[in-house]
């Protein structure tokens, strides 16, 4: 790109319309299953912005918004995208820093406050980005879309207890945005990254293993514990945590082993814990390369479910997988990511680092329709007790290379 372009577009990138639209969007609560206000103040700000909207109602009272600045010719397509649910409600008593509530704070140049790291900061710099290329009086041959997605938290429905929109993440929002007909030919997606390309993420499959047990009263139970269900999940915990060694071992990618979350453990009722519970579970977060077919757990967990229930044939050993999100990945010789790491290098002086990590992202989803997917986007360091922040300038440089990159991979005329 031109030098005098390159500044002809920075030029009209302005610090406070960012800082005062990430104030407004940190400042609207959006959990996932409540991203109704959020996608209204998504719809108002683009079309402000100049561009055609649409709204794709989800589900009711959950809705994408998406903008489209169509170019003048047949230019490469881009899209944006980002994820206007929060990690967290701002509810959370026992997440008290100033970074987990829905309230902005700026602090020694940074902003403070729920979802400004995953992932609105991204949202805030999309639309900037292509508001200072409208102003710069810019006409780009292919088409951007800014996609304001719902519901992509790692979160999920499970059995009958946890139903509703609230559980709807994982992608829920994108796989509609892509059913429906948005297909650009790539996108930047403004994942929390600290201005790294991840050019890899792992996937996950969730499962639950179990025991089975007696019910009975307490008094019953004198010389029984080994009849309890609790008691019986104990006993299963060592194997399913050589299984865990052995699969991060197999797992490797990116020159990174594997991992596996033992998320939760369920059993018994805490109003009566005068009975014994009839069932104990554990749950399983299960990490799967990008480069690797999810399958596998299936087939791996299916075998250590029959090892154990031939060790223990009285234990009622049941399993069942619920969640399956494949990884995602793309080439480092892509245009994308060839283009980001030439703006990045304009903007800031120095070449991006890049990066493999473990969380998924939808990158997951649009990877599977074709659209090549680059993570790239602002955060300040990793969370930590005060929550989610981001710095100011790295708010305005990332907008300064989706600009740049915008203009280079869908062509100026």
């Amino acid at each position: 790109m031109k030098e005098d372009l390159a500044n002809a577009i920075l030029s009209q990138i302005r610090e406070d319309e960012i800082v005062s639209m990430a104030c407004d969007v940190v400042n609207i609560p959006s959990p996932t299953g409540e991203e109704l206000e959020m996608g209204r103040y998504m719809r108002r700000a683009l079309e402000e912005t100049g561009l055609d909207v649409t709204w794709q109602e989800v589900e009711d009272g959950r809705a994408n918004v998406v903008g489209l600045w169509e170019g003048t010719g047949n230019g490469k397509s881009l899209m944006f995208n980002g994820h206007m649910d929060t990690s967290n409600s701002g509810r959370e008593i026992f997440l008290t820093g100033l970074g987990y509530k829905p309230t902005a704070v700026i602090r020694g140049g940074m902003i403070y406050g729920l979802g400004i790291y995953n992932m609105k900061g991204a949202l805030v710099c999309y639309t900037q980005a292509v508001k200072a290329l409208m102003r710069a009086g810019i006409k780009l041959e292919g088409d951007v879309t800014i996609a304001a997605v719902a519901g992509e938290i790692e979160k999920t429905q499970w059995s009958d207890e946890f139903v509703g929109k609230e559980y709807r993440g994982y992608g829920v929002g994108t796989r509609h945005l892509v059913n429906h007909g948005v297909l650009p030919d790539m996108c930047i997606l403004g994942e929390p990254t600290d201005m790294q390309l991840v050019l890899g993420h792992y996937g996950t499959v969730w499962v639950r293993l179990s025991t089975h047990g007696h019910y009975v009263h307490t008094a019953f139970t004198r010389g029984k514990q080994d009849h309890s269900s609790i008691f019986r999940l104990k006993e299963i915990l060592p194997p399913i945590y050589e299984w865990i060694a052995a699969w991060e071992k197999k797992a490797v990618y990116g020159g990174q082993p594997g991992v596996v979350n033992v998320g939760c453990l369920r059993g018994g009722h805490p109003w009566r814990v005068s009975r014994t519970p009839e069932r104990a579970d554990v749950f399983l977060d299960v990490r799967v390369p990008p480069t690797m077919p999810l399958k596998e757990v299936r087939v791996s967990i299916k075998q250590l479910v029959l090892d154990l229930r031939k060790k223990h044939p009285d234990y009622g050993i049941e399993y069942e997988t619920f969640v399956s999100v494949p990884g995602a990945e793309i080439a480092k010789d892509h245009p994308l990511v060839k283009t980001i790491e030439a703006c990045h290098q304009r903007v800031l002086g120095s070449a991006p680092k890049h990066a493999t990590v473990l969380w998924d992202s939808d990158a997951s989803v649009m990877t599977r329709y074709g659209i090549e997917t680059l993570n790239y986007g602002p955060s300040s360091g990793p969370r930590d007790a005060e929550g989610e922040k981001v710095a100011i300038e790295t708010l305005v440089n990332t907008t300064k290379v989706y600009a740049l990159a915008a203009a280079e991979i869908c062509g100026v005329r």
